[in-house]
């Protein structure tokens, strides 16, 4: 058989979109991950859903397994012809043991490639405003592992103009010590920075003789790096990432997790640690036959009415599942909100009707501008939905088809999903976007004490007041939008 081949993949310092282009790319063809603990989480998932994932990290003196036994999985997997990742934080060959991996697998004959990444010092430099090298402070940039002091030349240390201490946290005071006694200035600005690049993301800076004391004051933890230097001083002038208006902010986002995506990327470009809890899945309708009878006569409808984008997909896909296709429309398209029509927007299909506050009352006042009655209404939505739309439509004469087009159901573990979040670190927030994620979140969860909870419009903060929850944010424009813009004026105004 051809063996396969093994990658060594720097997975970066921490923030997953900090992966290469290429490391992305093997990952989404692997057929088996071997990963650190330094690896970021989020990486894990372009791996596809049937690629093996093993767990290879160190903690301390706690190792999943051996250097020895490392090699040889990867040996052993790529000689069953799969295609290996081993997925390293940082780089693979800055105190990464890419290197002896490496010398392993070509002992073995097993091909091999190594994938660069941004290694820990280098996602400093631009998350902290700590930039290694600079031409007014310092042209040489020194990186020594600090877990054994013994092994290590202080004079050498000492005299270099930047350095920085990798895994050298716990044996900070000892280091700073013998610093100090080959030399160095005690006033050296220097700092600590646990999970750089994240939005965790902790830094704790002090001049070298009192470093140690601020980082147990702080309660600072491994994994950190600490940095030595002139360079350091530039931190209050270049330091963007800190300053971001979100940032150290946990906001958990509670939509299906294929709608989630814009609503974490922004969230998470704001410097939030944005977290997703999918409360929800969306599902076909659990008979589709109502709908299918509605495409059938679907010239018959003077109005096509669209409360949410699922609405709009699921109605799209019984369409191109029939025998009928877009021509069949001639009644005109009224949307709820700007998601809503974006989806039909992308079908091609002009909305004729946008409601301008995003709620089913708008829509009704829109739709009311002319007379309704004798008039025929199609409405395509979830399967539990209110009644406020199609009961004023109906008040005033019109004849209203409601229809399920999808329903939503609680999201597959669920329960435990919001048991290790809350575990980890509970959030500052929780965002709702729909009555259904309240519901199914909240039954979840149980208890949200302590936990700020941030609601896009009116209909899903009542169904969170019925829940027993206060409502401590309501977005005055009810979308995706307007909910970021409501989190950044009450986060301003805490700061």
């Amino acid at each position: 058989m051809t063996p396969g081949t093994v990658y060594l993949v720097g997975a970066g310092p921490g923030d997953p979109e900090l992966i290469t282009w290429k490391g992305r790319r093997v990952l989404e063809r692997a057929d088996c991950v071997l990963y650190d603990n330094l690896a970021a989480p989020a990486l894990l998932d372009l791996a596809p859903a049937s690629a093996e994932r093993v767990y290879v990290g160190k903690k301390k003196a706690v190792h999943a397994y051996t250097q020895e036994e490392i090699c040889a999985m990867l040996i052993e997997r790529a000689r069953r012809g799969l295609t290996v990742v081993r997925l390293k934080g940082g780089d693979p060959f800055i105190f990464g043991r890419g290197g002896e991996e490496a010398e392993a697998l070509a002992a073995a004959d097993v091909p091999f490639e190594v994938v660069p990444g941004v290694t820990t010092p280098l996602g400093i430099a631009a998350y902290c405003g700590v930039p290694l090298t600079h031409r007014e402070h310092t042209s040489i940039v020194t990186f020594v592992t600090a877990h054994d002091l013994d092994t290590i030349d202080w004079t050498v240390a000492a005299a270099a103009e930047t350095l920085v201490l990798f895994m050298g946290l716990t044996t900070l005071p000892g280091a700073a010590e013998r610093l100090i006694g080959a030399g160095r200035d005690p006033g050296t600005p220097a700092l600590a920075v646990r999970w750089a690049t994240r939005p965790d993301q902790q830094t704790v800076a002090a001049p070298l003789g009192r470093l140690a004391e601020e980082v147990l004051r702080a309660r600072l933890r491994p994994p950190a790096t600490i940095v030595i230097g002139e360079v350091v001083r530039l931190r209050e002038t270049l330091n963007w990432f800190e300053r971001l208006p979100l940032f150290g902010q946990r906001i958990v986002i509670t939509r299906a997790r294929e709608q989630a995506a814009s609503l974490t990327s922004r969230l998470r470009e704001l410097g939030a640690d944005a977290v997703e809890i999918p409360a929800i899945e969306i599902q076909p309708a659990a008979d589709a036959a109502p709908l299918d009878r509605a495409i059938v006569e679907l010239e018959q409808y003077d109005w096509l009415l669209f409360t949410s984008a699922n609405g709009v997909r699921f109605f799209l896909d019984r369409l191109g599942a029939s025998v009928r296709d877009l021509r069949a429309l001639r009644g005109r398209l009224a949307a709820i909100g700007p998601a809503t029509a974006a989806a039909l927007e992308a079908a091609h299909l002009k909305v004729d009707l946008l409601a301008e506050e995003y709620v089913a009352e708008s829509l009704i006042a829109g739709l009311l501008r002319e007379p309704v009655a004798g008039k025929r209404f199609l409405l395509a939505r979830a399967a539990v939905a209110r009644d406020v739309l199609p009961g004023r439509l109906r008040a005033e004469g019109a004849r209203v088809d409601v229809v399920e087009a999808y329903r939503t159901v609680a999201a597959a573990g669920l329960v435990e999903r919001i048991g290790a979040v809350f575990a980890e670190r509970r959030p500052d927030w929780i965002t709702f976007t729909s009555s259904s994620t309240a519901s199914h979140f909240v039954h979840a969860a149980g208890s949200l004490d302590g936990v700020r909870i941030a609601s896009i419009g009116p209909v899903t903060s009542a169904t969170l007041r019925n829940l027993g929850l206060s409502v401590d944010l309501e977005a005055r424009r009810y979308d995706i939008s307007g909910l970021i813009e409501a989190l950044l004026a009450r986060v301003s105004s805490y700061n």
